[in-house]
């Protein structure tokens, strides 16, 4: 092991479980689960990757409404349920621990994309300017989504408490609420997504609400300390606009969070200015992951300066199984085939090899 990498080696209680180092596997959609349904390909990926501390899956939608890209998993179903289960087992029968990211991609979608029945919502029925790729017709523009009614807005944070409980049905360790990237927890956060003039719209403190309930009730139905959720203020991703307010709110965000309880929040540093970060993670309290094109000895520095306690790492573990022994052994890094992020099949997913 590297004598500088002594933190990141180093064991971490996360609520109930314990990790054998601080290196999580980022959530990245990946796009192998055909018909939304893991397959073998996705068994064997992330069971290639258990020598992290813990893995973060891609997004995971927890309704058909969420299921906005092409190829993506949801665990509304049980055959989704099912398919997981062999996932779980595979990453705790190699050491590892696994926490299911829920996305659900609101007015980020396209109807092509899409199972019969299923209908593109969000906080107001505003189109985003990004396209939206899909397989029957490529590139495509993104439609207006259709603003959620306010009494709908108990059954959608209830679809998310059933998928919750589906994971942990599955064997998940916990579960990560996809609150960043301009998904539809961020689309209520965000004032050029969220014209609402009900009580979940207009002022910072209304369009908190959805995200502090939908994470109260999933700490409260599958446990505080099962319960995590990841958020990047002023990232424009997936067309998010944020103003002057944005600041003061996600500060008054991580206070709420920080009441709650949840086990873990988890930041992209890119967009977020450093006086906010650490802001941001003072008032959580709680343990804090950081994201962001981190190197291991970036790492190293923020663990040790208590920056942080856990740090995500994305596209190192795509085209590096075994990412965490090559980190200890000193061994270079294989890079990624960005053409192969999103395809169908084993190429550029799970036909990377080990150094060894």
């Amino acid at each position: 092991m590297s004598q500088q990498l002594t933190q990141l080696f180093s064991p971490y209680t996360l609520g109930s479980i314990e990790l054998k180092n601080r290196i999580v596997m980022a959530p990245m959609t990946r796009s192998r689960s055909i018909g939304n349904i893991p397959n073998d390909l996705v068994v064997q990926y992330y069971a290639d990757r258990a020598d992290a501390g813990l893995i973060i899956t891609e997004g995971t939608s927890p309704s058909p409404n969420g299921l906005g890209y092409a190829r993506i998993p949801g665990i509304f179903s049980d055959a989704q349920v099912q398919a997981w289960k062999a996932v779980t087992n595979a990453v705790h029968a190699n050491g590892g621990k696994i926490f299911i990211q829920l996305m659900h991609t609101g007015r980020i979608s396209h109807p092509l994309n899409m199972p019969e029945g299923a209908e593109i919502v969000s906080a107001s029925a505003i189109a985003p300017k990004t396209p939206m790729w899909t397989d029957q017709q490529q590139m495509q523009p993104s439609p207006a989504p259709r603003e959620l009614k306010t009494e709908e807005i108990a059954d959608l944070i209830n679809e998310y408490v059933l998928s919750a409980k589906n994971a942990v049905a599955a064997g998940f360790d916990g579960v990560e609420i996809h609150a960043a990237n301009g998904y539809l927890p961020m689309q209520f956060l965000n004032p050029g997504s969220n014209k609402r003039t009900d009580k979940y719209g207009g002022s910072p403190e209304n369009r908190n609400r959805f995200v502090l309930e939908l994470a109260d009730a999933i700490a409260a139905a599958i446990g505080k300390d099962k319960t995590g959720i990841r958020l990047s203020p002023f990232n424009p991703y997936n067309d998010m606009e944020d103003d002057d307010t944005t600041a003061a709110q996600y500060t008054a965000l991580a206070e709420g969070l920080n009441k709650i309880g949840l086990v873990y929040l988890h930041l992209l540093t890119y967009t977020i200015p450093p006086a906010l970060l650490e802001t941001l993670s003072t008032t959580f309290g709680g343990t804090v992951m950081l994201n962001g094109g981190y190197t291991a000895e970036r790492a190293e520095n923020d663990l040790t300066a208590g920056k942080a306690d856990l740090i995500s790492f994305g596209a190192p573990f795509i085209s590096n199984p075994d990412f965490v022994s090559r980190l200890q052994k000193g061994k270079a890094l294989a890079t990624a085939d960005t053409a192969t992020y999103f395809s169908a099949d084993a190429k550029g997913y799970t036909d990377y090899p080990f150094a060894d």
